[in-house]
């Protein structure tokens, strides 16, 4: 593949505040007073209960299965109370960032598919952060959700470039990473991208290099003091995509896995298993329908291949 064959793509005009869709308001205020170390649930409420719809959403969000509340959550003050702001913050951000995240009909690419894909990741995150030791995981499972947020934007705004790159990603038996042809022929990968969308967003900066590091994983992976969360998420990139037949990195994956688990860990097909029991509760939130293969599925139909 020539670079002679791609456009210049200068990544800061395309996803310029004036490119970008605007976050919605209540979403944009929600950020500003989570910002404010004194504010707590009353404050933090205000701005979900000026908006109908989203209030809708959390106390949907707060009163299904995947938290398990005997009494059913009538307020927004009771819902951050109960399960902190910050689970309420970034449900909110990443329900903002679905509605704004365009479906640009790039070749094979797939909106739905890529939406199942990084709920799955987000869930793994989650778990994954928690085996390596941080109480909270929050951060990693938004972070993972939206770690490839850039990509419909990116084939939205460079349809021909990013139809090439799709159907360069498998060739003669060979599964190229999306980011090693997006770096050969742009210099930069949709990673970058992401971590710039989230910055023009305003979105907390721990939040920005969670998303942009998600393809460090062999750095981190090696570092004397690896970072928990972002561990977590750069693990959950390396799981399979519903485009692949074969989880080609799974060799991988469980190496690092082994590597960077401490002792008494959850094995991996543990993790799998719970991450494919939360995608059942966690989806219908998030209007995400169930994939066509399980995590576990897609691991052991690799297992059978290799042998």
């Amino acid at each position: 593949m020539s670079k002679t064959d791609f456009p210049s793509v200068n990544l800061k005009d395309i996803l310029s505040v004036g490119q970008l869709p605007a976050m919605p308001q209540s979403a944009v205020r929600l950020l500003e007073i989570s910002r404010d170390p004194e504010a707590g649930p009353a404050e933090l409420a205000v701005p979900i209960e000026a908006d109908p719809g989203l209030t809708v959403q959390v106390l949907s969000f707060v009163n299904s299965s995947y938290f398990g509340f005997r009494n059913e959550i009538s307020n927004i003050k009771q819902a951050i109370t109960l399960v902190g702001g910050r689970t309420i913050k970034n449900f909110v951000l990443y329900t903002a960032v679905f509605g704004l995240v365009p479906d640009p009909k790039c070749g094979p690419f797939n909106l739905k598919s890529l939406w199942q894909d990084s709920l799955r990741r987000g869930l793994f995150a989650r778990a994954m952060g928690k085996v390596l030791g941080l109480k909270e995981a929050e951060e990693p499972f938004a972070a993972a959700l939206l770690q490839d947020m850039a990509v419909p934007l990116l084939a939205k705004e460079v349809p021909g470039a990013y139809e090439k790159l799709f159907g360069a990603r498998n060739v003669n038996d060979k599964h190229f990473r999306l980011s090693r042809l997006e770096q050969h022929v742009f210099g930069w990968d949709h990673a970058e991208a992401a971590g710039i969308m989230a910055r023009e967003w305003n979105l907390p900066e721990e939040f920005a290099v969670l998303i942009e590091d998600h393809l460090a994983v062999d750095q981190l992976v090696s570092r004397p003091d690896p970072e928990p969360g972002k561990l977590a998420v750069s693990m959950s990139a390396l799981l399979p995509t519903l485009t692949e037949s074969t989880w080609v990195e799974h060799e991988q994956f469980e190496n690092y896995y082994e590597k960077i688990c401490p002792p008494g860990s959850p094995s991996m097909t543990e993790l799998f298993s719970q991450v494919d029991e939360e995608f059942a509760d966690f989806g219908p939130i998030l209007r995400i329908a169930a994939p066509r293969n399980t995590l576990m599925e897609s691991y052991n139909e690799t297992l059978a291949v290799a042998d």
